[in-house]
């Protein structure tokens, strides 16, 4: 996935009022404002009152849906080989948001303040905090690609990690 295709998506969903934030590699590169490492797909949060929008407008875009982890995400695949990671959100009043996870009574939270911008090939994009991205981040044993990860935002933002 390059950064190209991140923003040719994002254009997509754009152009479909469908509202996301970039999570995972390509959200810590936003963060940063530059692509530190290849990355592999595209996580994206979205609202979940509007998946039905983000599957259509991607499913214009070329892309079919080949895993279903609903409700706590699901993978959309192109014909070259490009992975949109979903991750579908419940949006409240003030702002904040859950998703689903794995364990049925502990979702993930997502305070209001963690829905930001950042940076991709100068272009402004929306994306999760550097806070959000560290919550995600734990209770899994990290790949070389999540130590780089953190590493990046130790360095620009001097926020603690527990890896």
């Amino acid at each position: 996935m390059t950064a190209d295709d991140v923003l040719s998506i994002l254009a997509v969903l754009r152009e479909a009022d469908a509202e996301v934030w970039i999570g995972g590699g390509w959200g810590i590169d936003a963060l940063v404002c530059r692509q530190t490492r290849r990355h592999r797909d595209l996580d994206l949060m979205h609202r979940e009152d509007q998946e039905p929008t983000v599957v259509a407008a991607l499913a214009d875009a070329g892309f079919i849906e080949t895993l279903d982890r609903r409700p706590v995400r699901f993978v959309l695949t192109d014909p070259h080989g490009r992975e949109i990671d979903l991750h579908p959100l419940v949006l409240a009043g003030d702002g904040s948001a859950v998703q689903a996870s794995p364990g049925p009574d502990v979702p993930f939270v997502y305070p209001a303040s963690c829905f930001v911008t950042g940076t991709i090939l100068g272009s402004t994009v929306p994306c999760l905090s550097p806070e959000q991205q560290v919550y995600f981040h734990r209770g899994y044993e990290p790949a070389d690609r999540d130590r780089h990860d953190m590493a990046q935002l130790r360095q620009a933002f001097g926020i603690a990690t527990h890896f």
